[in-house]
């Protein structure tokens, strides 16, 4: 593989992605592989206008704003996939925190497949490998809860709005084919699952 080997972790709140991606970089590290970590909230350079745009659609939803939020976030990704995955070295592995797929739990009103299209409309880059991480919902808003910060989410208030965050997410991860990690036993079993899938891409560095 001529360029890095790119790999997008995405899921609902509280179902550990954070501490998951950790301990795949600890995994990976260890056996010697250069692992890129990055997290598209962190790497969009215009997060604080769209945050305030979806600060708005949180408090007034529509079809109208929902769409200008999607095209915002694809818009960033373009910006992203041409300015912060180029730069990295070809024998890396990059490991995303979030990226597309994670419209699928946070949009309601704009059918995934239409995100998908704006995204792909813009060159945003495609991963070599989508990696759903999910729990029970109840479990994942436990965790959540459980967090210092609590649930941190500007768009989820209420634990059913996060069991159908959760559901929509889980379909649309079976529809397009993409790896599904049940974060809900140990973390090991976890890591190496994902490890596991990683390890098997066609040209992994």
């Amino acid at each position: 593989m001529s360029r890095p080997l790119f790999v997008s972790l995405d899921g609902p709140k509280g179902t550990g992605k954070t501490t998951l991606l950790e301990a795949i970089t600890k995994v990976l590290r260890a056996d010697n592989k250069k692992v890129i970590r990055l997290c598209e909230k962190k790497s969009d350079p215009c997060r604080k206008e769209t945050m305030a745009l979806v600060n708005r659609l949180a408090r007034n939803p529509s079809l109208d704003l929902e769409l200008e939020v999607c095209e915002r976030f694809a818009d960033s990704r373009a910006w992203i996939s041409r300015h912060v995955l180029t730069k990295q070295p070809p024998d890396s592995i990059i490991l995303m925190d979030r990226w597309y797929p994670s419209d699928a739990a946070f949009r309601r009103r704009v059918p995934f497949a239409e995100i998908l299209q704006l995204n792909l409309e813009r060159s945003v880059r495609v991963p070599d490998l989508h990696v759903g991480v999910v729990t029970a919902p109840e479990i994942s808003w436990a965790r959540a809860a459980a967090r210092p910060r609590g649930l941190s989410s500007t768009v989820i208030h209420k634990l059913e709005d996060h069991v159908a965050c959760t559901r929509a997410f889980e379909r649309e991860m079976a529809n397009y084919g993409w790896v599904l990690c049940r974060n809900e036993g140990t973390i090991e079993d976890a890591t190496m699952q994902v490890i596991s899938e990683i390890y098997s891409v066609p040209g992994c560095p």
